[in-house]
């Protein structure tokens, strides 16, 4: 008779009474003080560090892209839980969760996978020490707040329903409603001075609203949001579709093996998808991508009647090399280029056209409310690109007929019609669906779904539910974290993984992970790791390396508590070997139905939110942002730094990273040439200065060469150049617009006679050495002033160049959207005064506007 090795303590299970025993054995180091902290932020290793386990392959090195520099002066639940997960019958999620914004990938996309050694962050100059040890106290200080939080929150609440319960048992109601009365008054009189200027202000910003409309601040009505029921009426007018395919002209065709040949259509298009990205290497280039794409090629071939050569004859594509699409690339790329050199006016004209036919498209009327429509173009066809390296990368994504499309809308709504010989293929009234339409697409059979904007009501509000929620998990975080401590020694070994699980989750953001299909991307996320996905590293370091979602790499080198090390190890336990799961006892659906156990709605990606976001306020407390105002913004991309690195938000270093800090390199040199050429003019007024300020004051910095000072006028000739030039063509635009004669080329002539001057005066001050003083009526004092000007433009340039350069392995954006609470964000503006749009774009300003106007610098999360 069989049993389930899940009901069998860990002792008998493993064989042997010393199983725990044996493990203890490891070399304790004070590793174990630095637990919940990624190594990864540590020193840059000059090669991949070889990682090996007891009987664990070596992870493959990897090459990543290197950048071309360039200069650039220019600024710019269930039953089954107790069985391993190879007895039970697996399943694929196909459907996309519409409303889900928690699960944005937190590596940079779509490259090559890069050498562990190459995506680490480098220490400081000024510190031997890794960042992540300079960190661990700080975050083993912040979960102890935490903990004291939950346990203060929870006292706090069994207080007030106590107090509560007393008052209702004493009152009468006669009394009752008198005491309410007077409480109520008390409060109106201490009602504080700031709530009531918040109030005015509210109030003023209700009558800016177009039209007269109050402003409606669906945040502050309760009831909004209760239940299912989304809407109770909704009224729109579909979708566009993209147009259709407009056939190449007679003498662009594809060749094969030197021969142009003639294509149907149908199959012409896809060519051209092809064709038409030819300098996008990263795809083209790529094997699978092409194999992919030949396959869907031939087919569509097969099906259209094939290719036929200039005299009718049939020709057979067999082979992708013989295949050329260079004749379609240029001819679409000298459409672009046309499109890119077509005039202002003309483009103007061409835009407004186009958002007039949009418009009708462009916002519904959801419960009586005009409410802004996210994407209502149906997605045209293309080839499928994916992201990381995605199996199906290059298929050929087919194009979406109104037949294929489900529209949602009110009962006594019109329903929008289709486009002519078209029906659609359901009309549904569906109020407890937030979406417009929806269609299933062919590559991965996914459901993509036509939503309201980011700045609508409804969005706004699945943000605050889902930040809220995160809040909520702040009174139970406590219990969580003792139960899983305390559970990493359960003798069933369900569990010890449950546990461990949790563990991860909490400390390093990992995804909870689902099953995937035979024919889906294999990423992987914490309940489907498999054995070559985890190395251990004794006495307590794990490397994580997988492909997470969207087929992005998850790299991370991590300290563990001592127990998850060894539940690691149990897990990893012969006779595992590779392809199998190491916690083949979970789903991720048992997960979250043990999670639900604690709090209502809790899921895996709310610890992701929670954490970040407790852990900004927590930061916040402690901050004192002063100077300037790219000082302060300096100091909260520092915080953010922090809690992307506390919780692990990271990518991989972008490819044109150092192409970029070397761009702004040369745009601070080029500050510092001209501060020179200001102190220099300063000389020629005042030649005596020399003497009072000192030589030293005027000399040229060391790193400015004479070779380099002639390559930097050399590009402000030609800079000048270039913008003589567009503004005479922009103002002949603007005459032809207008119906006057466009001016002659002699004028441009005339105009760029001032770069000939410019050219001449820098040879001049590079054959004397002095330069003429600029300007009118220019005095010592001017330019003074100017050289101030200056060098407050090189500090807050310098300090942009220090942050990027300390957020490049530091998904700071991620962070910022989608995890910690935006009302956090709206606290630190209004906290130390400084504009919110040094934070949120403008779309972003409109998705947070809850937020925004939701807060004082008092808000606590």
């Amino acid at each position: 008779m069989s049993s389930s090795e899940d009901d069998i303590p860990l002792v008998r299970a493993n064989g042997r009474a010393n199983a725990n025993a044996s493990l203890n054995q490891s070399p304790v180091t004070n590793g174990n003080l630095e637990a919940g902290i990624s190594k990864r932020f540590g020193p840059v290793q000059d090669k991949d560090e070889e990682m090996k386990d007891a009987d664990a392959p070596i992870m493959a090195k990897r090459k990543s892209r290197t950048s071309v520099q360039a200069k650039s002066y220019a600024e710019a639940e269930s039953s089954e839980e107790d069985q391993p997960l190879s007895k039970r019958r697996r399943t694929s999620v196909k459907h996309e969760d519409p409303e889900s914004e928690d699960d944005v990938p937190l590596a940079a996309n779509g490259r090559k996978l890069p050498k562990a050694s190459e995506t680490a962050i480098g220490e400081g100059s000024d510190s031997d020490v890794p960042i992540e040890r300079k960190l661990a106290s700080q975050k083993r200080k912040i979960e102890k707040r935490a903990e004291k939080t939950a346990v203060d929150m929870r006292k706090s609440a069994a207080s007030k329903a106590k107090t509560s319960a007393t008052n209702k048992k004493q009152a009468n109601g006669v009394k009752k409603e008198a005491t309410d009365d007077k409480s109520s008054l008390k409060k109106v009189k201490a009602e504080p001075a700031s709530a009531k200027k918040g109030r005015a202000k509210v109030k003023a910003e209700s009558e800016d609203v177009e039209d007269g409309e109050e402003e409606y601040r669906w945040w502050e009505d309760p009831t909004k949001g209760d239940g299912t029921k989304k809407w109770t009426t909704l009224e729109h007018n579909g979708v566009v579709f993209p147009p259709p395919y407009e056939p190449l002209p007679q003498n662009v065709k594809m060749k094969y093996d030197g021969v142009p040949v003639t294509l149907h259509p149908d199959a012409e298009e896809v060519a051209g998808f092809f064709g038409s990205m030819l300098n996008s290497t990263h795809n083209v280039e790529n094997p699978v991508f092409q194999k992919n794409f030949f396959m869907d090629f031939k087919e569509i071939l097969k099906k259209t009647g094939g290719a036929k050569d200039p005299k009718g004859n049939k020709v057979d594509i067999k082979e992708f090399a013989k295949c050329d699409f260079k004749p379609i690339f240029e001819y679409y790329e000298a459409q672009r280029e046309a499109k890119r050199n077509t005039p202002a006016a003309e483009k103007k004209r061409l835009k407004a056209e186009k958002d007039e036919q949009e418009a009708p498209y462009m916002t519904c009327i959801w419960d009586g409310r005009p409410q802004k429509v996210g994407n209502f173009r149906v997605e045209p066809p293309s080839l499928f690109r994916g992201r990381g390296e995605h199996p199906k990368t290059g298929r050929v994504k087919t194009r979406v007929q109104p037949e294929q499309v489900t529209i949602n809308i009110g009962k006594e709504a019109k329903v929008p019609p289709p486009p002519p010989g078209h029906k659609w293929k359901e009309v549904k009234h569906d109020q407890e669906g937030t979406w417009l339409a929806m269609w299933q697409e062919n590559i991965n059979g996914n459901y993509k779904y036509v939503m309201l904007a980011a700045n609508s009501d409804v969005k706004g509000q699945s943000d605050y539910k889902k930040f809220e929620k995160a809040r909520e998990l702040k009174k139970h975080i406590d219990k969580i974290r003792k139960d899983y401590t305390k559970n990493m020694k359960s003798e069933l070994m369900v569990e010890r993984q449950k546990a461990t699980a949790v563990y991860l989750i909490d400390k390093f953001a990992l995804r909870a992970g689902n099953e995937k299909g035979e024919d889906e991307a294999e990423t992987v996320g914490c309940c489907s790791l498999k054995y070559e996905n985890i190395t251990l590293k004794p006495p307590n370091t794990v490397v994580f390396d997988f492909l997470g979602k969207d087929s992005i790499r998850f790299y991370d080198e991590v300290v563990v508590d001592t127990q998850v090390f060894k539940n690691l190890k149990i897990f990893k336990k012969a006779p595992k070997k590779n392809g199998d799961e190491i916690f083949d006892r979970l789903t991720t659906s048992a997960l979250n139905k043990h999670l639900q156990n604690y709090m209502p709605g809790l899921t895996a990606k709310v610890f992701r939110t929670y954490n970040a976001s407790f852990t900004m306020s927590e930061l916040l407390k402690d901050m004192t942002a002063a100077g300037t105002i790219p000082e302060k913004v300096k100091a909260y991309n520092d915080a953010n730094r922090r809690v992307a690195i506390l919780c692990n938000h990271k990518r991989t270093v972008g490819a044109a990273h150092a192409n970029q800090m070397e761009k702004m390199s040369e745009r601070i040199k080029g500050l510092r040439y001209e501060k020179w050429r200001l102190k220099m003019q300063m000389l020629d007024l005042e030649p005596t200065l020399k003497k009072k300020r000192g030589a030293a004051f005027f000399q040229l910095d060391e790193d400015l060469t004479p070779e380099w000072v002639k390559e930097y006028q050399a590009y402000k000739v030609d800079e000048m150049k270039q913008k003589i030039t567009k503004k005479f063509e922009k103002d002949n635009e603007k005459r032809v617009a207008d119906g006057e004669k466009e001016m002659k080329v002699s004028e441009l002539n005339e105009r760029l006679s001032a770069v000939k001057d410019l050219e001449k005066k820098y040879s001049k001050e590079n054959k004397s050495g002095k330069v003429e003083a600029e300007g009118r009526a220019p005095t010592v004092e001017k330019i003074e002033a100017n050289i101030q000007k200056l060098e407050q433009r090189i500090d807050a340039m310098i300090l942009q160049a220090q942050d990027k350069e300390e957020n490049k392995e530091v998904a700071l954006g991620t962070s910022k959207i989608n995890y910690i609470d935006p009302r956090l964000t709206v606290v630190f503006s209004k906290k130390f005064n400084v504009p919110i749009e040094r934070f949120f774009s403008k779309a972003l300003r409109e998705k947070f506007e809850w937020a925004i106007k939701s807060v004082d610098e008092d808000w606590e999360f």
